[in-house]
């Protein structure tokens, strides 16, 4: 059974086939889901995904939605936290890099979830991009208990190892499957056994052959062959260590 460690199935693309969706991921060997909180307005519909036995969740504040967050929804988070047990997972949350002028906010929402993170020993979903090595060097410093998940890892294997060091691991997704990304290639083989799970970032992050395309769940095997073709292993070795690994770092029974 494979694990889609991170796929944002709330989301409205998949309003009207969502449960169509989940009998293809079924069919492709997907037998569990886990979906990360983005906003506050959508935390209701993750909550309602969670209370189906094949989803775990997450919530947290993502930089992406800079401009829907406010200030008090950190609050909001946190309250969350504690009425909502269920939730062991922090996140999506992190730094997006590509908006320049908004990253001194970015890191001061990010720090503030780290911080909740940190005094509730929760791990963490981090969104990181073009920052990897800052990104790293805040985690360090901060030392959290329970680690967690760097979302959609392209980065170098020097900077895989660093986030490993750290007690995170890396979340590989459609980027793996495409012949221009290899540095990524190069970090893939490098990484341990233990050290990544398998993701596709639906509705997001389309694999090569399928640009423009809505992304689902069902087609986390090409991803797995991918990366069992880099690591010249059988695609059924790297589906069971996924599987464990994401379990272990998300607390999944």
């Amino acid at each position: 059974m494979l694990i889609d460690a991170h796929c944002h199935l709330d989301f409205p693309d998949f309003d009207d086939d969502r449960e169509a969706m989940f009998e293809r991921a079924l069919q492709a060997g997907v037998g569990h889901f886990m979906v990360p909180g983005t906003t506050r307005e959508r935390w209701p519909a993750v909550l309602a995904l969670g209370k189906r036995d094949d989803v775990s969740i997450s919530l947290g504040l993502h930089p992406y939605f800079m401009n829907q967050h406010r200030v008090e929804d950190v609050e909001a988070l946190a309250q969350a936290l504690d009425e909502h047990p269920e939730v062991r997972v922090l996140g999506e949350c992190g730094i997006d890099a590509r908006f320049e002028e908004i990253l001194d906010d970015q890191w001061t929402l990010f720090n503030a979830q780290l911080h909740l993170a940190k005094s509730r020993h929760l791990p963490v979903v981090t969104h990181c991009v073009h920052a990897n090595d800052k990104l790293s060097q805040r985690l360090r410093q901060l030392d959290l208990p329970a680690g967690g998940l760097i979302h959609a890892f392209a980065g170098s294997p020097d900077q895989a190892w660093k986030f490993l060091d750290l007690g995170f691991v890396v979340g590989l997704g459609g980027a793996v499957t495409y012949e221009r990304a290899q540095r990524l290639w190069r970090a893939v083989r490098s990484l341990p056994e233990d050290g990544f799970v398998l993701e596709t970032d639906s509705p997001d992050m389309p694999l090569c052959g399928h640009q423009g395309q809505r992304n689902e769940p069902a087609r986390i095997g090409q991803v797995c062959e991918m990366v069992a073709k880099l690591r010249g292993v059988a695609p059924e070795a790297v589906a069971v260590q996924s599987t464990a690994t994401a379990r272990r770092v998300f607390g999944l029974s």
